[in-house]
Order: C-alpha cells, then sequence, then structure tokens
C-alpha cells in the first residue's frame, strides 16, 4: 500500500520535462488541453495519496483508532516508516493549503481591483482603455469579458500593431485560457514538480491566442512583430493583473515570435507518439494512486472487522 501511494508523489518529477516536449509537438490549442488535464489529475492523484499517509499514521494512534471504530491493528509496514511519511504528508499538504488559500486571497483581491478599475472607464465594445505611464495589455475575465490596454501600451504600437495585439487578447476571452490558467495555478500548490507545469501550460495559452489571432488578421509577421514591440514595452513596467489574466507578454517571447515567423508544421505519428508519454505518465500516477487508495480501506475494513484478511 505505502509502495502505492509513493508513485503519484514521484511521477510529478518525471511529467515535468515531458510538458514542455508535448507542447513542441502538438497544436497550441491541443496541448493546452492535454497538459492542464494532466496537470489536475497529477494533483489529485498526489492529494489523494498523501491524504491516505496522513490517515495510516492517524490510524496507527490508539485515539484515532478508537475513533475509527478500529478492532484489529491497522496492517501496515513498520511504524518506523509509516509514522514518519504521514507526518511528512501532513507538513507537505498544511503548507500547500496554506500557500493555496495565501494566493487565492491575492489574486481575488488583484482580480477585484482590475475589474472595478476597468468598469469604471468608458469601454469601445469589449475595449477598456486605462490611462497609465506603465506599458500593459491583457484579457481580463468576467462578465463582460474586457480587452484590457493602458495609454502607455497604445503609444508603443502602431495603428496595425494595435489590432492585432487586441485579435490576441480577444483569443484569449473567446476560448476561455484563464480557466486553464486558473487550474494549472491550482495543481502547482499541489505538488513542486507541477509548478513548472503551470509555466507550461501559460506558454500554451500564449501560443493558441498567437494561432488564433494569426489565422484572424491574417498575418503572422505583424502579430509577431507586435508582440516584439509590446514585449519590450513591458520590459521592467509592474503589472497589475491577475496571474489567471493572460497577457500578450507573458512566457519567452522570443520563443513564441520564432513560431508565428515559421510555417505551421504538421505533426507526424512520430512526434504524437512522444507526446503520448505525458499521457502514460498520468494515467498511470492516477491509477497507481487510486489503486493505493482502495488498498488502504480495505485494509481499514479489515481492521473494523468488516472484512476478512
Amino acid at each position: 500500500m505505502i509502495a502505492l501511494l509513493l508513485v503519484p508523489l514521484v511521477l510529478p518529477f518525471l511529467a515535468r520535462p515531458l510538458a514542455r516536449r508535448t507542447l513542441g509537438r502538438l497544436a497550441p490549442a491541443t496541448a493546452l488541453w492535454v497538459l492542464t488535464a494532466s496537470a489536475l489529475a497529477l494533483a489529485g492523484a498526489c492529494i489523494a495519496a498523501l491524504g491516505a499517509l496522513v490517515l495510516t499514521g492517524l490510524l496507527k494512534l490508539p485515539a484515532f483508532a478508537a475513533l475509527g471504530e478500529l478492532i484489529h491493528p491497522l496492517r501496515t509496514p513498520s511504524d518506523y516508516l509509516v509514522l514518519p511519511a504521514a507526518m511528512a504528508a501532513t507538513g507537505v499538504l498544511t503548507l500547500s493549503a496554506w500557500n493555496l488559500v495565501r494566493s487565492a486571497f491575492r489574486q481575488t483581491r488583484t482580480f477585484r481591483t482590475a475589474r472595478t478599475q476597468a468598469d469604471r472607464r468608458p469601454a469601445a465594445g469589449d475595449l477598456c482603455v486605462i490611462d497609465s505611464p506603465h506599458p500593459d495589455a491583457y484579457a481580463l475575465p468576467g462578465r463582460p469579458h474586457r480587452i484590457v490596454v493602458t495609454t502607455a501600451m497604445l503609444r508603443s504600437l502602431g495603428p496595425a500593431e494595435r489590432e492585432a495585439l487586441f485579435a490576441h487578447e480577444r483569443a484569449h476571452n473567446q476560448a476561455g485560457h484563464h480557466y486553464f490558467l486558473a487550474a494549472a495555478e491550482l495543481a502547482a500548490h499541489c505538488h513542486p514538480a507541477l509548478r513548472a507545469a503551470r509555466d507550461t501550460v501559460r506558454l500554451a495559452a500564449e501560443r493558441a491566442a498567437d494561432e488564433a489571432a494569426a489565422t484572424a488578421i491574417g498575418d503572422r509577421r505583424l502579430l509577431a512583430t507586435a508582440i516584439a514591440r509590446a514585449a519590450l514595452a513591458c520590459h521592467a513596467s509592474p503589472s497589475s493583473r491577475p496571474d489567471f489574466a493572460p497577457g500578450a507578454t507573458t512566457g519567452p517571447v522570443p520563443q513564441r515570435v520564432t513560431a508565428l515567423l515559421q510555417p505551421c508544421e504538421g505533426r507526424s505519428r512520430a512526434k504524437r507518439f512522444t507526446a503520448s508519454l505525458l499521457v502514460a505518465c498520468t494515467v498511470l500516477s492516477v491509477a497507481t494512486g487510486a489503486a493505493g487508495v482502495v488498498d488502504f480501506h480495505h485494509e481499514v475494513e479489515v481492521a473494523q472487522g468488516e472484512e476478512a484478511p
């Protein structure tokens, strides 16, 4: 049982390098779905395994064994292994929950501030212009969706580049990319190795918006130029947007510009097979985690006298 519960805690480290390779081998929009689903599944398996380890340690204590109505000792490996593992799992879960709550409060406060500021400004359709000396532009979720851009950013771009930038941000709102970013942020608080997956999800969302905007305006070079100039203008400038509000200057901009300047490539079967390794890793993590939890539940029922050993 303990061995099965440890597998979901180790596999996210293997998934870390596979996530970036998956983005390079699938269409950006497809990669975004695969990466986000994998991150959530890996995070869920990790939390389930940690929870089972905590309960295993608690049920080894007489007070909790009585509370759980155990009439036989819970069958586990040596207490010298189980109790330290349970204590470590308790610490990890507590720290993760604390960081998640802090992040949620901070992001909620930032979102409310950005939303209030946008709602107070006159809007032209979905476009909202904020008077600020700091160049910035991002897609703001909510009802209605807004494209927030500062006056400094508008001054940094030409008319055609502005329209290209707006098309990029509009693609974010139309595809609901803020949901993917929020899910990746949640997963990143469940396991340290999933922080890299969160960054890859952010890059996938930007690449997906890049491709959608390039199709909408029909000029990949213009969009690449707009993104590059916007990124240069935003360099070292503070941003007030929430982490789940995507913006055109997010991620490794040179990599995105290079992708836009290259023709779209077909995805071969070999590349898709390589990307499927991440899915296999995720399935293995979920399967072993589920098997470990089921085994733990069986041992509890045996200790309660409800099932035969």
